[in-house]
């Protein structure tokens, strides 16, 4: 996942996790669960480095893995795709994109924070955060939900219709 805090990375997580399935790690819900303060930088960052062994030991077994960190870093994306593939996995970039004025609605909504986001903070992280563009979304592979998952869909469903019908015809995409 790639995102400023309140982009709806957590959303679009469990989202995914239900339908791939998935095992998703989330250091917020980590450092919730542990009682600890959200803006802790150096908690963030070892539970963030206790996930990436977790998250390979489970890509290792085969199991699909969100990694909810937010990668505001172009390093952090190369780090974890190039990580990821010398396993095997493929490795989808989720980037979820909102105007500053958005994320501070969101914000004041969620009470994760103490003390809370502020439009200033938000302005600043979106200053220096670093959103993938075209080249480098070109590294990972296509989202499998969005794409593969609908065209098994369609394969099974032309499958039950000519069982169900008999020789009935599609023509096929070329």
């Amino acid at each position: 996942m790639c995102g400023l805090p309140c982009s709806g990375k957590t959303t679009h997580s469990r989202a995914l996790e239900s339908r791939l399935p998935a095992f998703r790690l989330c250091p917020d819900e980590w450092m919730d669960a542990l009682a600890i303060n959200q803006w802790n930088k150096a908690t963030r960052a070892r539970i963030e480095a206790l996930q990436w062994p977790v998250a390979q030991d489970l890509l290792g077994l085969g199991v699909n893995v969100i990694i909810e960190w937010g990668t505001w870093e172009r390093s952090e994306h190369d780090a974890l795709r190039e990580g990821a593939r010398k396993l095997g996995a493929a490795v989808e970039l989720h980037f979820l994109d909102a105007p500053v004025e958005e994320l501070f609605r969101r914000a004041q909504q969620r009470f994760m924070e103490d003390p809370p986001i502020t439009r200033e903070d938000l302005q600043h992280w979106s200053d220096g955060f670093e959103g993938p563009i075209p080249d480098e979304m070109a590294m990972f592979d296509e989202p499998f939900v969005t794409t593969r998952v609908i065209q098994a869909t369609w394969s099974s469903a032309i499958q039950i219709l000519r069982s169900a019908v008999g020789g009935i015809s599609c023509p096929r995409k070329r």
